[in-house]
């Protein structure tokens, strides 16, 4: 879809046809189609970037200027049907009159920004760019400690004062902590892909700051500069976050390997406590003529007896010893 944004009133959405949008200040294409991506460059006389152009990794493909105007792009991270964090490609083409900016996902910070737009009373591109890039930092933020809360809640849920092996049956805890180590996987994929996004905005404000600084107003300057503070705050946040979230994960697995310890104990003790009724039981078992015990009259009892002490004898052994 292709929207045109003229800050005096809602977004008009722009059909496949050669409209003319002259008060457009601001161009939001969602997934646009090759039309619409004529429509809109009919419009603003501007180039519009391919998706290959957006997805591009190197700093040079992803911040430069072309005839006084500029091309930025940057990995959005964004939460999926699924629950989960993905990456999207979203580009953003600034000049002196005009903002493009090009994505293929409903993104909330936008349809934010959208709505706060359309009663700011906005006009110029750069002062829409500024404002845009501040909700996604807001967006980023709000997830940040949406995922903050989420590593409080799975941290108190796995150092509970809780014996794995005694309170809770062992199919039980394997299942809750393999649940833990899914959620701690998740949160640092979140994270990952926040870092991105925020390093990717940190970039894209220091090279706007300087390359729109001939006709940006000067509180726009200033607005870039805390923008950039803020991104270093989120950035040392996220760092926060994912040392937690290396904790937690460093945590679980000791659990886990204490757990299959646990496992590898029992069966240990089992098979050192069946030894020696094994011996006793083979001792007595062979078919000699001139065995002596065979003619004894209580000789069935003592072989009983002889097994059920040694398998007693070790147990008490690892009970002293505080093995079992």
């Amino acid at each position: 879809m292709l929207y045109a944004n003229s800050g005096t009133s809602p977004r008009e959405t722009l059909q496949d046809s050669p409209h003319v949008a002259s008060d457009a200040v601001w161009l939001d294409l969602v997934s646009p189609t090759e039309s619409e991506r004529g429509v809109a460059e009919r419009i603003t006389g501007l180039r519009i970037p391919s998706r290959e152009d957006l997805t591009e990794i190197e700093s040079s493909s992803r911040i430069y200027t072309e005839e006084g105007v500029i091309y930025l792009s940057m990995p959005y991270s964004y939460w999926g049907a699924d629950e989960r964090s993905h990456i999207t490609p979203v580009g953003f083409v600034l000049a002196e009159k005009h903002l493009l900016t090009v994505r293929y996902e409903e993104l909330p910070a936008f349809d934010t920004f959208t709505e706060k737009f359309s009663h700011s009373g906005l006009h110029g591109s750069a002062e829409i760019f500024v404002g845009l890039l501040e909700g996604i930092v807001d967006r980023v933020a709000d997830v940040l400690e949406r995922v903050a809360a989420e590593l409080d809640t799975l941290s108190k849920s796995t150092f509970k004062s809780e014996d794995l092996t005694t309170k809770r049956s062992l199919r039980r805890a394997d299942r809750e902590l393999r649940n833990t180590l899914t959620q701690v996987g998740k949160c640092g994929d979140t994270l990952g892909n926040l870092r991105d996004t925020v390093l990717a905005i940190g970039r894209i404000a220091t090279f706007a700051q300087q390359a729109c600084a001939e006709w940006a107003k000067p509180n726009l300057r200033d607005r870039l500069t805390t923008l950039r503070q803020d991104v270093a705050s989120l950035n040392d946040y996220d760092q926060q976050l994912n040392g937690k979230v290396s904790f937690l994960l460093d945590a679980v697995l000791g659990f886990i390997n204490i757990e299959q310890n646990n496992g590898v104990k029992v069966l240990t003790v089992v098979s050192v406590v069946g030894i020696p009724p094994t011996f006793v039981v083979g001792l007595y078992g062979m078919n000699f003529k001139d065995m002596p015990e065979l003619g004894w009259e209580h000789g069935y009892m003592f072989g009983w007896a002889m097994i059920l002490v040694s398998v007693v004898i070790p147990l008490v052994w690892f009970r002293v010893k505080g093995w079992i």
